[in-house]
């Protein structure tokens, strides 16, 4: 949904006219876990989202600041997408997410070495994903 356009000041509401289809929150897993940052790196995650599906929800994570768009280092013709510190600041909800699916889905055996982590500690977890993503964004 288009920046600043919502349909009521409900807090759930208005973080679901931003995050509340099917692919935008994936995208944000990816850059947050997978590190992945270049339109075609999005097209080869498991989901298999459709190019202009991808490229309309990259769109609109611009337009709500959850990402930027720059260019590439090593290639004019691609593009680097980042996150900033809007997205980042969902992680701890992202992984009280995870925490949830573990309790109710079957998680692969990767996932599941990332939710014991959490459970180890889950603060430090989230600090030290933060500090990782913090120093990606300022790269």
């Amino acid at each position: 949904m288009e920046k600043n356009k919502k349909r009521s000041n409900c807090p759930i509401s208005c973080t679901l006219d931003i995050l509340g289809d099917k692919w935008s929150l994936l995208i944000v897993r990816d850059m947050m876990f997978r590190q992945k940052s270049t339109y075609g790196e999005f097209l080869k995650s498991d989901e298999k989202i459709a190019t202009n599906i991808l490229a309309a929800r990259l769109q609109s994570l611009e337009e709500n600041e959850l990402i930027e768009k720059l260019q590439h280092p090593e290639s004019k013709a691609k593009v680097l997408y980042k996150l900033t510190q809007k997205a980042i600041d969902l992680l701890p909800i992202i992984v009280e997410i995870h925490l949830w699916a573990d309790k109710y889905f079957d998680i692969p055996a990767d996932i599941k070495a990332m939710i014991g982590d959490v459970q180890k500690g889950k603060e430090e977890f989230i600090k030290a994903t933060t500090q990782r993503l913090k120093k990606e964004i300022t790269a």
